[in-house]
């Protein structure tokens, strides 16, 4: 991991590990973003802003939409983040990343991180050679949060447009505009402001998973809709097809309908955990309400609520859970003390 930005005294890192996503990307000849641009790329001149104590280091991991990403890729990040902290001289590591799947990443890292040190996302809702990129200011927040001691203990963090937010719960709510994350169900953890972290809130309990990131790419956990008229077939489906963990993003407070809960009743059965969400903006999934297909039904039928995690951030703690303990009596049994 060759310095972007190097001083002979400086006894501290900070690592800068670059995946990809809009931050990275130029238009093409037909007009389309495509990420193109290593990670050093992005630092230039961005290291003498930390002080001079400090040395600013960059890897690429892939150059990457997020859109495409893999499991596989989700556990090499993983890997990366645990691995460039076993350097006791590193203060925190920084990943850029493409907004789409930032979210799921993020949740990822902040199961498995047991570190004081934190662990900041970002990346850039413009490409790189727009006039207006945003990826510059992002990234310069994202090196100065990770580098105040302020941040430590704060978790994994998504650094977006200003905002400072905890990695669970945080969503992306906009396709294009430059404020593009938030916590739906809470708030930021913090702000920067004239260049510096204010932090205004402490993260909630974080419980923390040890597991083996390379079962992740082996096991399959899917997402399904619920709508009006729907059944079990996607559900079926996606049992037949392996999976092993279904999130069901059910309507209003998590109600479905009396097909879609005798089908989590024969998945639960068959050793499918499902897991149920909803897809109402922001509050809690409970089970209060009956008559045949209500969140009542389906949790009597084995669904396991997902208390405010959406889908993506749902279906990740679903795939730990399932890569970490196996048995799915125990992944509905604990999956509880994560929410």
């Amino acid at each position: 991991m060759p310095p972007v930005s190097s001083v002979p005294s400086a006894t501290r890192r900070v690592v800068v590990l670059g995946t990809g996503g809009t931050i990275a990307s130029r238009l093409d000849e037909h007009g389309a973003a495509t990420p193109v641009d290593p990670v050093g790329g992005l630092l230039a001149d961005l290291g003498a802003e930390l002080g001079h104590d400090l040395v600013l280091e960059s890897r690429d991991l892939f150059v990457k939409d997020s859109s495409a990403l893999t499991p596989a890729d989700q556990a090499l990040v993983v890997r990366a983040v645990q691995e460039t902290l076993a350097g006791p001289d590193v203060v925190g590591v920084v990943v850029t990343h493409g907004t789409d799947t930032a979210e799921e990443t993020a949740y990822l890292l902040d199961l498995v991180h047991d570190d004081e040190r934190p662990v900041v996302l970002t990346g850039a809702q413009r490409p790189a050679d727009a006039p207006d990129a945003d990826g510059p200011r992002n990234l310069r927040d994202a090196l100065r949060v990770v580098a105040d001691p302020a941040a430590r203990g704060l978790g994994v963090l998504v650094v977006f447009d200003g905002l400072v937010l905890a990695a669970r719960g945080t969503r992306k709510v906009h396709t294009h505009q430059t404020a593009a994350f938030a916590q739906p169900d809470g708030g930021p953890l913090g702000h920067v402001a004239d260049g510096r972290l204010v932090v205004d809130d402490a993260p909630a309990h974080r419980a923390h998973l040890t597991l083996d990131t390379a079962d992740l790419a082996s096991i399959r956990v899917d997402i399904a809709a619920v709508y009006p008229g729907v059944d079990g077939t996607a559900l079926q489906a996606f049992a037949t097809a392996g999976a092993r963990g279904v999130v069901l993003v059910a309507t209003g407070a998590g109600n479905a309908n009396p097909a879609v809960v005798a089908a989590v009743a024969d998945l639960t059965d068959r050793g499918v955990v499902v897991g149920l969400t909803t897809r109402v903006d922001t509050g809690p999934v409970w089970g209060g309400y009956g008559g045949g297909g209500g969140g009542a039904d389906l949790v009597a039928a084995g669904a396991v609520p997902l208390g405010t995690l959406r889908a993506g951030q749902g279906r990740i703690l679903l795939l730990s859970l399932l890569a970490a303990l196996g048995d799915p009596d125990r992944v509905r049994a604990t999956l509880p003390t994560y929410l």
